[in-house]
């Protein structure tokens, strides 16, 4: 039991990373770049598909890094008291956001559906998966010269 509930603790612990204001902008900004030219997108399919990309994004990431934010603190808060009636209530939290999140996730799938062809949206789901995979890998090779690793000179 207690794997099952340390498992999705340490998951909402490590989004914490992507939550830093400061860089948060600089990673948009490679995102929409990274995106731009994986999709290839006509100037009419840009023209709709951004605003409503933009759209899920902002409200995606509140309910990640934000309602998260919250629960983790919750969380971190409870620790060393954490009877399995909260850890109950919390996995419960945690139920909600990760429903909500793909409740906002298909709702997204509907609209861009009628702004893109089949092929792009597939690309799409490719491009955003690489994007996550290379910041992860970046973040891994950042963690590593700081600390020492590989490729740190230490």
């Amino acid at each position: 039991m207690k794997k099952h509930i340390l498992t999705p603790i340490l998951f909402l612990m490590s989004l914490g990373v992507y939550a830093q204001p400061h860089h948060h902008e600089k990673i948009q900004t490679l995102k929409i770049s990274f995106l731009t030219e994986q999709l290839d997108l006509t100037e009419k399919e840009a023209q709709e598909f951004w605003p409503v990309y933009n759209e899920f994004d902002k409200k995606s990431n509140q309910l990640k890094f934000q309602e998260f934010r919250n629960l983790r603190r919750e969380i971190k808060s409870n620790m060393e008291t954490l009877t399995e009636e909260k850890a109950n209530e919390l996995l419960q939290k945690m139920n909600v956001l990760e429903t909500k999140i793909h409740k906002q996730r298909l709702e997204f799938a509907q609209k861009i559906q009628t702004i893109l062809p089949a092929k792009k949206i597939i690309k799409l789901k490719v491009a955003e998966e690489d994007f996550k995979r290379k910041m992860l890998e970046r973040y891994k090779r950042f963690r590593g010269e700081r600390h020492g690793g590989p490729g740190s000179g230490n």
